[in-house]
């Protein structure tokens, strides 16, 4: 597998910084991982504890080591304060193919954070990592990130029947993919 990046990418738009999430960062993570409404689409009930935290921060850090994914961490960029975070998982260079997933702190929705932070991120990707696909798997009930995906140019594929199971229940999702062709003709 090509390696695409040794040391963590840091990012900044016009009022985030992206940025690799460290232990020091759990505190203000459990802060909206505790949120029932944040977690309601997350495939997990909400966090209890800080070492629920530290164990994503882990899985964090593991994927970017094996090369499988990156999540990057988003911060205000005059507050050092995760607020969210968003990125890649399941890469598969071979077929240069990901799929993306991302949450913020509901204090912050509605701003375009979210919108500005996927931007960068799938700037990135197409331009860094040579991704030919981006693809998102979302619940049919989760407007709001059906929304951002179809504002940067997602189109909907296709319905997934119980393809996850979490919560307890097995979950129906969207699947949702860009290609670059079409993202650089957006960003044009």
């Amino acid at each position: 597998m090509k390696q695409v990046h040794t040391r963590f990418p840091v990012m900044e738009t016009e009022r985030l910084q992206l940025r690799k999430i460290e232990v020091q960062d759990a505190e203000n993570m459990l802060t909206y991982l505790q949120d029932p409404d944040v977690m309601e689409y997350y495939g997990l009930p909400p966090f209890v504890s800080a070492e629920q935290v530290l164990d994503e921060i882990a899985w964090y850090n593991k994927i970017f080591t094996q090369q499988t994914g990156i999540r990057w961490g988003i911060t205000l960029k005059d507050e050092d304060k995760i607020i969210g975070s968003l990125g890649f998982l399941n890469w598969v260079p071979m077929h240069h193919r990901v799929d993306i997933g991302y949450e913020l702190n509901q204090e912050y929705w509605g701003k375009g954070i979210a919108s500005e932070a996927l931007q960068a991120v799938l700037a990135y990707g197409f331009e860094t990592m040579e991704l030919e696909r981006v693809q998102a798997l979302i619940e049919p009930a989760n407007l709001a990130s059906i929304h951002l995906v179809e504002k940067h140019g997602f189109l909907r594929e296709g319905l997934l029947r119980n393809y996850e199971y979490g919560n307890g229940k097995f979950d129906d999702l969207l699947m949702y993919a860009i290609l670059k062709k079409d993202f650089l003709a957006s960003s044009k």
